[in-house]
């Protein structure tokens, strides 16, 4: 119900606001809008508004929305129809036509929707740095034999300080620079500071990783994030897991699994991933009691390998926490700032990857379909309001690029369409214009089948 609900409120939100662009930049040019829809399909509710009497709906498939506006052209159409008998319009309306507008009125009404969601990333952002960020410090806890980073003599403890000249603050960052440098197979300098607080450049040979980086780019890598040591102490029994049904409770110190002494929670970790679907005899300490009872942990896929989980949580000490993670806090301006600089990285980003599917240097794995989309959202709302916003505002920005995108049909493909207007000097042709329509769903058509064949893949395969 949480993943249903995370889902059609991002949903909700995205188009809202997408389609608010449009609507109200399309009021500022003059145009009479007629319709603002919510979804598609039958209408559940609706409601006319304004001078205009604007009909706002809300309709029952919420996978996205629209605006229509007056239109000289499709009134015609529905004249001859015999359709166009639930309205009339005046001279004084078909001057307020979409088709009688400027081509450069008609470029920022088309423009506003996707300039809209950007907007949108950047005040979410604007407000989730105001609250101060939280990240992972960058210091490396374990180093792959012959891995890259072995090779480039990298070393346990070692703390990432810049990549490439750029300061680094927290293991996000240094994933993301990572795996961009991974793509174009670069040779990246690495600074860092050892325990004994000695400096060492490292340089780290990404050439040839290239499809390879998705995933986990410091696994790949072959480095390991820092974990102090925690006490096999359980702070939470996640509710119809392995480990509840099993009996295992809060507060419960796990000191053997099979006889093998636990001494930290990693121990328990690397067994219990190692026995997928196994029954496994523990030992706990409760109330200065022991007790015994079998947990059988879940088989998961991860990274296309099965192993175990049962649903717990350990216990972390403040101190321990504090002393891995980085807060930092940031002004209002320096904030703003901020969330303007990160949408632009992540909006071009996302256009880097879009151009490597398409030139081949990156799989088309990474189109994700509603389904993902809905899964990320449930999970990131179960975490807490900063991450859902966060994942709010990532999709946000992937809808909006999306929508530029020159494919007729997309807002990007009507901008297609007045750019080469103004490069000629007199409108497309309605012939092209519909031509241009079926090549354009054709080409979403084909786009969704991939979203929805990957959204299955990862399910079969985790």
């Amino acid at each position: 119900m949480l993943t249903l609900f995370a889902f059609i409120v991002t949903i909700g939100i995205i188009v809202t606001i997408h389609e608010y662009g449009h609507f109200q930049v399309a009021r500022w040019c003059g145009v009479k809008v007629l319709r603002f829809s919510i979804g598609f399909g039958k209408p559940l509710w609706r409601k006319n508004f304004g001078a205009d009497q604007t009909e706002f709906v809300l309709a029952a498939i919420p996978l996205g929305g629209y605006v229509k506006m007056l239109d000289e052209r499709e009134l015609k159409a529905e004249m001859e129809a015999g359709e166009a008998n639930e309205m009339h319009h005046s001279e004084t309306d078909l001057a307020r036509a979409f088709n009688r507008q400027s081509v450069y009125k008609r470029i920022a009404i088309v423009l506003a929707g996707p300039v809209a969601n950007l907007l949108l990333a950047i005040l979410v952002y604007w407000f989730l740095l105001m609250q101060g960020v939280t990240g992972m410090r960058p210091m490396i806890g374990q180093v792959e034999p012959n891995s890259i980073a072995a090779q480039a003599n990298m070393t346990a403890g070692e703390v990432v300080s810049t990549i490439n000249g750029k300061e680094i603050n927290t293991w996000s960052e240094a994933s993301f620079i990572l795996f961009e440098a991974a793509l174009e197979n670069e040779i990246v300098s690495i600074k860092a500071t050892s325990e004994s607080n000695e400096l060492h450049l490292h340089k780290l040979d990404l050439a040839g990783l290239g499809q390879d980086a998705e995933g986990d780019i410091l696994q790949k890598i072959g480095l390991a994030v820092f974990r102090p040591d925690v006490l096999p102490v359980l702070a939470q029994v996640l509710p119809n897991s392995a480990a509840e049904k099993a009996g295992l409770q809060a507060e419960d110190t796990i000191v053997d699994i099979d006889g093998l002494q636990i001494e930290t929670w990693n121990d328990v970790v690397n067994v219990v991933k190692a026995s997928p679907s196994k029954a496994l005899k523990f030992t706990v300490a409760r109330h200065q009691e022991t007790v015994k009872t079998t947990v059988t942990p879940k088989a998961v896929k991860e990274n296309k390998l099965e192993v175990g989980k049962i649903g717990a949580a350990v216990k972390i000490d403040k101190a321990q926490l504090d002393a891995i993670l980085v807060k930092q806090h940031y002004s209002g301006v320096e904030s703003l700032k901020m969330a303007i600089e990160k949408t632009w990285k992540t909006s071009a980003f996302s256009l880097k990857m879009m151009w490597y599917m398409v030139t081949g240097k990156t799989s088309w794995r990474g189109i994700s379909g509603p389904v993902t989309i809905a899964s990320y959202a449930g999970e990131s709302a179960g975490l807490g309001l900063k991450p859902f916003l966060s994942f709010l505002a990532l999709v946000s920005i992937s809808i909006g690029i999306l929508n530029l995108l020159p494919i007729p049909v997309l807002d990007g493909g009507h901008l297609m369409y007045y750019m080469a207007e103004i490069i000629k000097g007199s409108a497309v042709t309605e012939q092209t214009v519909m031509l241009g329509q079926k090549i354009g769903f054709g080409l979403l058509g084909l786009l969704m089948i991939l979203a929805i064949f990957n959204d299955i893949n990862r399910i079969v395969t985790g």
